[in-house]
């Protein structure tokens, strides 16, 4: 109660949340504005009805869905984010000069991300557009041009300004808002999709002629599994393992610290699964973007492998969250930088000596925390999948309806973030009081 006090009697935070609440408020408007010269109508039912498109459609708000201006939104500047955040990794020497620069580095680096973001935004919105043209046989309003390519050019540019206001956006809400303004588009965009899944619930279980006894039991059933999986994926993401930390320079008996080295238990976040889903998206888009048959011939075997709803897909995409869950555990959180770190500030972990020893006791305490965090993220990427042939949602209904699903992971991270923020915030305030 003290904390919600302090928090509500803050005029700072109260301004920022404010500020925060307007901003994303103007972004929504924007998702609603369409581009010039798309044939809205003869495109928007073939974005729903195309698995991997709709997908897409309620991760961006449904801004892709409208054919908006803001369809790409924030999300090449965060696959320009992770491509960068890889480079520095020694692969490109100047990328990792710059992140040991401090700040003139870190400004270097974000005005790379993005260029590349705005890069990435223009090719992905070209390509969609020609992609969306030739599956509907032009993508251009009739009987007003005929399709070329600079119209798709002028059209993809649009689209890619639209990521540009997007990234402006974020950047406001970092500056003056609460949160992390990119985290929290994010988030804006996956929270619009839960009225539509509402919705199509109280369509099928509740809405006449529905609504018998059976129905109402699975409406509730539905509903309270979304609350428990939430209630789970809360619990987990705050769950870390601590490894004791001291220090040389400190003598015993001279005060006790409580210093520790935290390991998340989902290190690698929500990475592997984008990840995972992109590379098993590629065949399947060029597949959608053809208009190719998945009943026969190559579209059938691509289907078949790619699309996770189908036995051999569902394992692949499994295996390739485990493998890149591995990979990118290791690469973010680096057992020998660790303990170099630790080293260099003469701290050390009980009853492990420094160096090649201290090394290998982290890295095995991080495979095995990595199994256990690989385990619950894949139980949270098959729970959707699962629990749509279970229930038996089709069409529109599985595409809007999904329990559980790494998009959890976000919202309930970004939560949590903001909320932290937010008591600091209001604690710092009442700590300058004093003085």
């Amino acid at each position: 109660m003290n904390k919600l006090k302090a928090i509500f009697t803050n005029k700072d935070v109260l301004k920022k949340m404010g500020i925060t609440i307007l901003i994303l408020l103007a972004f929504r408007i924007l998702v609603w504005v369409p581009i010039p010269l798309i044939d809205v109508q003869n495109l928007t039912g073939f974005i729903k009805q195309n698995e991997f498109l709709a997908i897409l459609n309620n991760f961006s708000g449904q801004a892709l869905g409208n054919l908006s201006i803001m369809a790409m939104g924030i999300s090449p500047y965060i696959t320009a984010s992770i491509v960068i955040q890889l480079l520095q990794m020694d692969i490109i020497p100047i990328l990792k000069e710059w992140g040991e620069q401090g700040e003139a580095g870190k400004q270097k680096i974000n005005r790379l991300t993005r260029i590349v973001a705005l890069i990435l935004a223009f090719i992905q919105s070209l390509v969609l557009l020609l992609g969306l043209g030739a599956a509907r046989g032009g993508a251009l309003i009739p009987r007003i041009l005929e399709p070329k390519i600079i119209h798709y050019i002028y059209m993809a540019l649009v689209m890619t300004a639209g990521t540009a206001v997007a990234i402006f956006i974020g950047d406001l809400i970092t500056k003056y808002g609460i949160g992390n303004g990119t985290s929290m588009l994010i988030v804006a965009g996956i929270v619009t999709s839960l009225p539509a899944m509402v919705t199509q619930l109280w369509t099928l279980y509740i809405k006449p002629p529905a609504g018998e006894a059976l129905d109402i039991f699975l409406f509730i059933l539905i509903m309270v599994l979304n609350v428990a999986v939430l209630i789970g994926v809360t619990y987990l993401e705050l769950a870390k393992r601590k490894i004791p930390i001291q220090y040389a320079n400190v003598r015993a008996g001279r005060g006790k610290t409580d210093s520790n080295l935290p390991i998340k238990l989902n290190t690698a976040g929500v990475i592997p699964v984008i990840f995972a889903s992109t590379i098993l998206s590629i065949p399947l888009s060029m597949v959608g973007m053809t208009n190719s048959s998945t009943e026969s011939g190559v579209g059938y075997w691509l289907n078949q492998i790619f699309n996770y709803q189908n036995p051999i897909g569902f394992v692949l995409y499994m295996v390739l969250i485990m493998l890149f869950a591995f990979f990118y555990s290791f690469l973010m959180f680096n057992p020998e930088s660790v303990a170099e770190n630790l080293s260099k500030s003469n701290a050390y972990i009980p009853g492990i000596r420094p160096g090649e020893d201290t090394t290998n006791y982290i890295s095995r305490l991080l495979f095995k925390i990595t199994v256990l965090g690989t385990v619950y993220l894949m139980i949270l990427a098959a729970l959707p999948i699962v629990t749509t042939i279970i229930f038996g949602f089709k069409g529109t209904v599985a595409q809007s309806v999904t329990i559980g699903g790494t998009s959890l992971i976000i919202v309930v991270g970004v939560a949590l973030e903001t909320v932290n923020q937010i008591i600091t915030q209001s604690t710092e305030q009442e700590y300058k009081r004093l003085f």
